[in-house]
């Protein structure tokens, strides 16, 4: 399965959808980026005059891109047209460093901690265009093809 297959079968769209590529894939680990467009509605009030990226979606990036394409990577040969891809969140710890501007190009880079009884824990980091560290942490979730 290559990165245009992955991201095809995500269950997301735009607007929530935060994977533009997929530079690296493997069964150890994904990394993929994203540019966060400057007339995204949520800066509008996210803050006034000063907009930056709510934390939140810097998590659902992460998400998307570390735990979620990784885990459909590893399900390639469950994945079908009858059975998709089902996923859920289980638990995220973050830390965050700096904010993510409008117009920023992110880097989330994933490793694959361990992946059994359909659970995938990943450690997650993102960089900025800078390659400064934004933020890193760790993300679980449930992810089956059905």
């Amino acid at each position: 399965m290559n990165a245009s297959q992955i991201i095809k079968n995500l269950p997301y769209q735009a607007p929530f959808l935060f994977v533009d590529a997929l530079t690296e894939v493997s069964e150890t680990g994904i990394t993929g980026n994203y540019t966060f467009k400057e007339n995204a509605f949520f800066y509008k009030g996210h803050f006034k005059e000063n907009p930056i990226t709510p934390g939140v979606l810097l998590v659902e990036t992460m998400a998307q891109i570390g735990v979620v394409c990784l885990g459909i990577y590893l399900l390639k040969n469950e994945i079908s047209s009858d059975k998709k891809p089902k996923i859920a969140l289980t638990s995220s710890q973050v830390d965050f460093f700096i904010p993510v501007l409008p117009n920023e190009k992110i880097t989330v880079i994933s490793e694959k901690e361990y992946y059994r009884f359909n659970k995938l824990k990943c450690a997650v980091k993102m960089l900025n265009a800078k390659n400064e560290l934004v933020c890193r942490g760790t993300i679980s979730g449930m992810i089956i093809a059905k």
